[in-house]
């Protein structure tokens, strides 16, 4: 689903998830363009989960909330910051890990979760650090850079239950405690 203020926006993100055809009967591309249309099936899928949204986004928010309560005392491991100007959903659980503050790097953690066999993952690699765009022009990336570096996402499904998420934690917290005390 796709909402503007502006129709000429609505309009140009058709034309690009309808591969940017141009208009007649050879298939003709002036424009990189991708098939990013739904299904009805999918969409079907779609407008019955905006019925629970509300309540998906609660739940996530939880999570988060007993995530920052469960860690707020550990030197280093911070919520990912959030905007004064709005209401974050949370719908994923990021942190930012100081190493030199937590005792521990980014992936040392990631490491110890995935030994409990415990799914998390670094932050979003930025755009110019993916192979593909690498050559590319860009302006700036060093905040990118750090969030990468620090950050991790730890689990928050709307249905995880508060024991899978007192393992993450303790796992965390063992952590923490495990390059603390070396």
């Amino acid at each position: 689903m796709l909402m503007a203020q502006r129709q000429d926006f609505v309009d140009k993100a058709r034309f690009w998830s309808t591969q940017a055809r141009d208009r007649g009967i050879a298939y003709e591309h002036s424009e990189l363009g991708y098939n990013y249309r739904l299904s009805n099936v999918l969409a079907a899928i779609g407008r019955g989960q905006l019925r629970v949204l509300g309540e998906r986004v609660q739940q996530r928010r939880a999570v988060f909330a007993r995530y920052c309560d469960a860690f707020a005392d550990l030197p280093g491991f911070e919520p990912m910051p959030q905007p004064s100007w709005g209401l974050h959903t949370n719908w994923l659980s990021c942190f930012l890990i100081n190493e030199t503050q937590f005792g521990s790097s980014r992936d040392e953690v990631l490491n110890a979760l995935a030994s409990q066999n415990i799914e998390a993952r670094p932050v979003w690699k930025p755009m110019h650090l993916q192979p593909f765009w690498q050559r590319s022009e860009r302006v700036g990336g060093s905040v990118a850079e750090e969030l990468f570096a620090m950050g991790i996402c730890l689990p928050s499904s709307s249905s995880m239950s508060l024991i899978d998420q007192e393992t993450v934690v303790a796992v965390i917290r063992e952590q923490c405690r495990a390059r603390v005390a070396r």
